[in-house]
Order: structure tokens, then C-alpha cells, then sequence
């Protein structure tokens, strides 16, 4: 299936591992020109062999904060002005602590929105000028599933996620007659390396609880990033340009079996 995207251009935010290295990974093999923005070095050099290994157009990537404002504003105009334009915008990045909603204090409200509604705002805004110019664009944003599905063990994703689904509706509202199309995904535990790191962190046995945290799924085993990725790039071609305002559940059917707020508290938000 020719998803439209040879020679466009990517912005992909969170981009060096887990779901955003999968979706970087999947738009350059689809022959799109792809620029990666991460804070670490090590692991964008590592992101730029895994996404150039399979590319079939340019790959750049360039060290970000994208908590900066500022920072952000001059990564984008200048991954613009390098490709000649920008179509296509990936946020991934930001994770807050699990937790009640009681647990913490407004302090942590205020970081939890400096930390992962904030910069996925500014990012967007930053890049609207050059996708309305292109009169073509996606924007998508990866969350969480608590985008669309309560769970009192992770409070602070909710109040941060809710906020950038209402967020992405208005834009996609605004920007429709633009050619501007916006969606956000919404996946579940995911086995990345972040995943990884958080269940080995306790002392757990990683693949069992990898297992386990599968059981709780309608197919019996957990997502792996590439099958985020897949809907990513689908949504960012061409033959969906008809879906915008979206939210895109991906949790392998585990909301339809019921699953346990207290299961995911302790091993969702490990997913990017």
C-alpha cells in the first residue's frame, strides 16, 4: 500500500527510542525525509543508524529539549528551512509519575503540564505556519491510553492527556480546510526499553511481567512499538486524510475486557 508519503517531510519529537524511533523508522522506510529531535546524544546516533537502515530519504536529527520552548521554536523553522518545508508532525515524549489523585500535591499538577501538555502545544504551534503553508499536514500526538480511558492509578496522565485530546480537537477544527489533519494515539504498555527498564528496576523478572501485563489483553500479549508505529504512518499519508479529531485507542483490547486500574499503575506509563 503506497501511504502518499515519499518526500515529505517528518518532524518526529521524542524520536531517538521505543514509539517514536518506531514511527521515525516506519515514515523513512516509507521514503519520507525524517528529522529526529531528543535530548540524549548516545541515543540519537544510535536512533540515526536504526531509522537510516531503513530509509529511502534523508535523515537528520538534532539534540532538543523540547520542554524549551524556544529551543523547540528553532528546531522546527530550521528542519523547515533544511528539507524545504514540513509536513508531517510527531509528538512523543513525556511521562509523568504514576499515582491517585490525591497522592500529590498541585505542585506536581503544574510540572506534570510544564512536562507533557506544554510542550506538545508549543511543538504543534511552532509547526502550524509551515503545514498550513504546505497546505498538507499531520499532526499526531502519542499519549496514553488514559486519553480514553480512566484510570485512578494514573492521575496525572489523565489530567495531562485529557488536556492535549481537547487541545488536538480544537486545533483539528481550525485547521481542516487547511489540508491539516490531527489525531492522537492513545497506546497502551508497550515493550520498549523504557518498559523494560522500569519492570527490571524492581527487581521483577522482566519477561514475566511482560507476560503477565499481555494477560491482560484481549490477544494475550503486549503491543510492540512497530504496531504503534503502523497506525502512525497510516494516519500520516494520504489515505487518511478523511480522519482528524481523533482519538486512537491501541491496547489489544484490554479496555473491553476490564482490566484492573492497579495493573496499569505500576506498568503502563512505561511505554515510550
Amino acid at each position: 500500500m503506497d501511504l502518499g508519503l515519499t518526500n515529505k517531510v517528518a518532524l518526529v519529537a521524542g524520536g531517538s527510542s521505543g514509539i517514536g524511533l518506531a514511527i521515525a523508522r516506519e515514515l523513512a522506510a516509507e521514503g519520507a525525509h525524517v528529522a529526529i529531535g531528543a535530548r540524549d546524544p548516545g541515543r540519537l546516533e544510535a536512533a540515526e543508524r536504526t531509522v537510516k537502515a531503513v530509509a529511502r530519504a534523508r535523515v537528520h536529527t538534532t539534540c532538543v529539549d523540547i520542554t524549551d520552548a524556544a529551543a523547540v521554536r528553532r528546531w522546527v523553522d530550521e528542519v523547515a528551512a533544511e528539507f524545504g518545508g514540513l509536513h508531517i508532525v510527531v509528538v512523543s515524549g513525556g511521562t509523568p509519575p504514576p499515582g491517585t489523585a490525591a497522592t500529590f500535591e498541585s505542585s506536581a499538577y503544574r510540572k506534570a503540564v510544564e512536562v507533557v501538555l506544554m510542550p506538545a502545544v508549543e511543538l504543534a504551534l511552532a509547526a502550524l505556519p509551515h503545514l498550513r503553508e504546505a497546505r498538507w499536514g499531520r499532526v499526531l500526538f502519542v499519549a496514553s491510553e488514559t486519553a480514553a480511558v480512566p484510570i485512578s492509578g494514573l492521575a496525572l496522565s489523565g489530567v495531562t492527556r485529557a488536556a492535549i485530546v481537547r487541545f488536538a480537537q480544537s486545533l483539528a477544527a481550525e485547521v481542516g480546510r487547511d489540508g491539516v489533519t490531527v489525531n492522537v494515539l492513545a497506546p497502551a504498555a508497550t515493550r520498549t526499553p523504557l518498559l523494560e527498564r522500569v519492570l527490571g528496576s524492581t527487581g521483577r523478572d522482566v519477561e514475566a511481567e511482560l507476560a503477565a501485563v499481555g494477560g491482560k489483553t484481549a490477544v494475550g500479549r503486549i503491543a510492540q512499538p512497530g504496531e504503534i508505529a503502523a497506525l502512525a504512518a497510516f494516519l500520516a499519508g494520504d489515505r487518511a486524510a478523511y480522519i482528524t479529531g481523533t482519538v486512537q485507542l491501541i491496547d489489544g483490547g484490554a479496555s473491553v475486557l476490564g482490566a484492573s486500574s492497579a495493573y496499569y499503575a505500576d506498568s503502563q506509563e512505561g511505554k515510550c
